[in-house]
């Protein structure tokens, strides 16, 4: 009987792998860690093994790791070392006799050429993982289809979207259909150190967003393409900082530069079906 280990489980992407694991085994077969214990009452109430601890407290995570065979390693956001906190998971994983280990990384282009600094992050992880001598499993995950959320509100619908993109396209996907995916694979494969790229069918750019929006709504959205300088202009008088501004620019120009437009039929075949398409995802995100 395998016993998994999921990290940040409390955050969406974790909340939606728990969920889907316990509809096919039983809850003594799940441990998760948080730093938020009442975030896991609901979980413990169901049998589920939780641990109380972080990223950065390696005692917590010898802890939680006793006995696991496999460890979903769930990114860390980028308040802290960011890397640092995913190299004391896999050291310790290691240390507990843990065999197996998955990462939730991202599905981009070229490592490279990347604007987005944050996102070299992902594949340095890869990159430690792989010389770790772990058995792994790589989830390259396209950009969540949620992402749109932060672009797209009540204010766009009536004024436009203004965005420093271009015709750049990416592959947005559900979130919930990259975690249920996710799930499959870590109940039914042996980690024979494989990369699966969770993307849609199929790309999409801002137009293809704007005019599918005004489809659903009944009202006119427009897109329109504007310079960064813009764009950038407009995040100062909203109040935000230049180390957000900067993110978030980096965050765009790689979507600009189609960074995001991977496309693979790896979740289709892992889901056993079509990923949900953008005009469903946004019918339902938008409650259209």
């Amino acid at each position: 009987m395998n016993k998994i280990l999921v990290t940040g489980a409390t955050g969406q992407l974790g909340g939606i792998v728990v969920k889907t694991l316990l509809s096919k085994i039983s809850p003594q077969q799940i441990s998760v860690i948080s730093r938020k214990e009442e975030s896991m009452a609901e979980m413990k109430a169901k049998g589920i093994n939780t641990f109380v601890g972080s990223y950065e407290n390696v005692a917590s995570l010898l802890k939680a790791m006793k006995g696991i065979d496999m460890v979903l390693l769930i990114s860390s956001g980028d308040q802290g070392d960011r890397m640092q906190e995913h190299k004391n998971i896999i050291d310790t994983a290691k240390k507990c006799g843990v065999k197996n280990i998955a990462y939730t990384s991202r599905a981009l282009r070229d490592r490279n050429s990347l604007q987005n600094e944050l996102m070299k992050d992902h594949f340095n992880t890869e990159d430690y993982i792989k010389t770790s001598g772990l058995n792994y499993v790589l989830f390259q995950n396209a950009l969540y289809m949620e992402f749109l959320q932060f672009f797209v509100n009540k204010d766009n619908i009536e004024k436009g979207i203004f965005l420093p993109i271009g015709d750049g396209r990416a592959a947005f996907t559900l979130r919930a259909d990259q975690a249920e995916a996710m799930a499959n694979v870590l109940l039914k494969e042996d980690f024979e150190n494989k990369i699966y790229q969770f993307t849609n069918y199929e790309t999409y750019s801002f137009f293809d967003v704007a005019n599918l929006l005004t489809e659903l709504s009944g009202k006119e959205i427009k897109y329109t393409p504007i310079e960064l300088s813009s764009f950038e202009e407009t995040m100062k008088q909203r109040g935000l900082t230049e180390p957000v501004i900067k993110k978030m620019a980096g965050f765009l120009l790689d979507i600009k530069a189609n960074q995001e437009a991977v496309v693979t039929n790896d979740l289709e075949n892992k889901l056993g079906r079509k990923p949900t398409s953008l005009k469903d995802g946004l019918k339902m995100l938008f409650n259209l």
